[in-house]
């Protein structure tokens, strides 16, 4: 995108002129518009906050198309069918779900008060885990509205760890040729890194797809996303990136962001009572907690830092590469140690099973 295009759209998303040209479908073109977000990337996105009156909203500039936000227009009627909490999207006076203005969508929703959920806080996260049993519950037999596109992943895990565990054997070939600070850094702390591949590799190729829960999920299910009201009530926002997938895949994201803080620093305990809060909820199956063991034993950070340093090694800023790597394995053997008890807690949970 040229330079004057990168400038036009951001005087369209100026304040005044969201206010002047989307604000007046909705009724709220006296209302008072304050910019809270606005990501400049390939996934261009812009958010809100409206007041009006004695009511507040959030007005989002998304970046997927129409088919799209019919498909998260019914994730989320759908969800609210089933009394979770979510922020319903809005209709125009015209009661349309979206507002087009230059080419780019624009859609409504209640401002939802409340503070993000806190992984220092045993409480929410139990609460959390619980939710999204709920969802997944609730999201078995998701179906979208006519129109929607029909977003789907369900990845096979196995053909994506083996590509990453490959790359990070090309990355220590790299190491011993270049020879620099960062390669220094990661042969050091190659043997730990290498051996949570393998674990996960080994584990992932057993994994059979077809006894794999599948639900609606949310996909960006972390503590940004999932707020507490004033009575307590968790609510759940931003259902960008939801699709139908594994459920395993949605909890695991989830225990990933919650344990690779150095606070909850891949604590065993954390994980088991959320999974186990979850379980009562959406029971997992074995492969369901085989594919939650292989996304959380592999060193993700680890192996896309060292990636993209490799690829880019000509061109990147190395001391900022080196810096995130330092970052990246600090923890890396506690991640090792949480892999090796997770097991055990695993093959204990499915007592005639061995992981």
């Amino acid at each position: 995108m040229s330079e004057t295009s990168n400038t036009e759209i951001l005087n369209y998303l100026s304040e005044q002129n969201v206010k002047s040209q989307v604000l007046p479908y909705y009724g709220l073109e006296d209302a008072y518009i304050t910019q809270i977000k606005f990501k400049d990337t390939d996934k261009q996105r812009a958010v809100y906050r409206v007041d009006h009156l004695n009511k507040s909203y959030s007005l989002k500039k998304v970046y997927y198309n129409i088919s799209d936000v019919r498909f998260i227009y019914s994730a989320l009627e759908w969800f609210y069918r089933y009394n979770i909490n979510v922020p319903r999207i809005l209709p125009t006076i015209k009661k349309g779900r979206y507002v087009e203005y230059k080419n780019m969508l624009f859609i409504l929703t209640p401002w939802i008060e409340g503070i993000k959920c806190s992984y220092d806080n045993i409480e929410h996260v139990m609460d959390s885990a619980i939710n999204l049993g709920h969802m997944h519950h609730a999201g078995k037999d998701f179906r979208p509205i006519i129109g929607s596109s029909m977003r789907k992943q369900m990845y096979d895990l196995f053909t994506l760890v083996q590509k990453h565990f490959d790359n990070i054997l090309h990355c220590s070939n790299q190491a011993f040729r270049i020879r620099d600070k960062f390669s220094k850094l990661f042969l050091q702390h190659f043997e730990t890194n290498i051996s949570l591949a393998k674990i996960a590799l080994e584990s992932a190729s057993t994994i059979n797809t077809d006894n794999l829960t599948i639900s609606l999920c949310h996909l960006d299910y972390v503590n940004k996303n999932i707020l507490f009201d004033v009575d307590n009530n968790i609510w759940v926002i931003d259902f960008d990136k939801c699709c139908i997938d594994y459920c395993a895949h949605d909890i695991s994201y989830f225990l990933r962001r919650l344990l690779k803080r150095d606070n909850t620093k891949w604590d065993l305990e954390i994980a088991m009572n959320a999974i186990n809060a979850y379980d009562k909820i959406h029971p997992l199956s074995f492969d369901d907690m085989k594919y939650i063991f292989v996304y959380l034993s592999f060193p993700q950070k680890y192996w896309k830092i060292s990636k993209d340093y490799y690829n880019n090694i000509k061109r990147c800023n190395k001391n900022s590469f080196y810096t995130l790597l330092t970052k990246a394995v600090e923890k890396d053997d506690y991640q090792l140690n949480f892999a090796n008890e997770f097991k055990k807690f695993v093959e204990n949970k499915y007592s005639s099973k061995i992981l």
